[in-house]
């Protein structure tokens, strides 16, 4: 039933941060999710791609102890562990960056996601109502915690660091594609008569060049209202819609990296990945095809968005790899 409002509650309901704080709340549950997801695709990828391990040894990020960076590179290893692909001697002295500083650039962005965190879970056990009653000081006072600035810097701060999970990830997706490490053209049979996957790869560049228009910072900017009294404003209500966009888009970037790195691998089968992975690649299979030769793909990207939303986070980090926990693939 409607709740049944006291003396001022409507007010304080409506005169903070609620909006940019409700944002933010989803906002960081996602990018939470998303950042895990995005450990895990990778992961497929650097085999797909036939990388090196050794970025990911655990002494390199002694000597550089940025928690996210630490984290990630302990999931990659535990992921690629017993790989037959990624334990069999490289060619390669080294791998691209976009590969080889997965740690570094994941890791960042964990570290980003981890302030902004902070910032909201003080946000929410505060109050950012005005003017504030204080019955057993018997004073009201008027203040500025309505003042949305600290919302306004982490969630733009935020956008940037999801974008660079985007960005790091379209590359990824255009070096499967280059035709190089034994992979064929556009990880298709017949790159001359079929144009593979080369299309989403179109998809991803030009959501990752939106995303860095949508990671201009809204909190930079403030224009005067209520005759110059209100003179100076965060824009976070600005700054959350944008990040909420960008999260958005990084789901469908990391959903065309999975196409790209499940269609690479089969071409390096008998190989086969990490047994962590494998139930995870079976199941992203049953719902997005192999790709043989040219179709239409939009419907294979909505599919495989699909997965990644409805996939359960159980599923991800089963260090055991049943397929039996691979739930959650239900439609829309």
């Amino acid at each position: 039933k409607p709740v049944d409002l006291g003396a001022k509650e409507g007010l304080a309901l409506l005169n903070g941060t609620q909006f940019m704080l409700a944002y933010g709340v989803h906002v960081v549950l996602w990018a939470e999710h998303l950042a895990r997801m995005a450990d895990r695709i990778a992961a497929l990828s650097l085999d797909a791609f036939d990388c090196r391990l050794e970025p990911f040894h655990p002494l390199l990020h002694e000597i550089r102890p940025h928690p996210g960076q630490v984290e990630t590179a302990r999931v990659i290893r535990e992921l690629l562990a017993d790989s037959e692909i990624a334990l069999r001697p490289k060619a390669q002295v080294q791998d691209p960056y976009s590969f080889r500083c997965i740690p570094q650039v994941h890791g960042a962005s964990k570290d980003a996601i981890a302030y902004a965190r902070r910032v909201f879970e003080t946000e929410v056990n505060s109050v950012s109502d005005n003017p504030n009653v204080f019955p057993e000081d018997d004073l009201v006072l008027s203040g500025g915690n309505f003042h949305g600035q600290p919302l306004a810097l982490a969630l733009d701060f935020l956008a940037i660091a999801v974008a660079e999970m985007a960005s790091i990830s379209e590359r990824r997706t255009y070096q499967l594609l280059s035709g190089v490490r034994d992979l064929p053209l556009f990880l298709v049979a017949n790159p001359g008569l079929d144009s593979g996957l080369m299309i989403p790869q179109y998809t991803a560049a030009s959501i990752v060049n939106q995303n860095k228009l949508l990671c201009a910072p809204a909190s930079t900017d403030t224009i005067p209202s209520s005759n110059n009294q209100e003179d100076h404003v965060s824009m976070g209500a600005n700054a959350a819609t944008k990040c909420l966009k960008v999260l958005e888009n990084l789901h469908h970037v990391l959903a065309i990296e999975m196409m790209n790195a499940s269609q690479a691998l089969h071409f390096r089968a008998p190989a086969q990945t990490g047994t962590a992975l494998r139930p995870l690649l079976a199941a992203f299979r049953e719902v997005v095809p192999f790709v043989i030769e040219d179709r239409v793909l939009y419907e294979d990207i909505h599919r495989a968005v699909a997965f990644m939303a409805h996939l359960k986070e159980a599923a991800l980090v089963a260090p055991d790899g049943e397929a039996a926990r691979l739930i959650g693939l239900s439609t829309p």
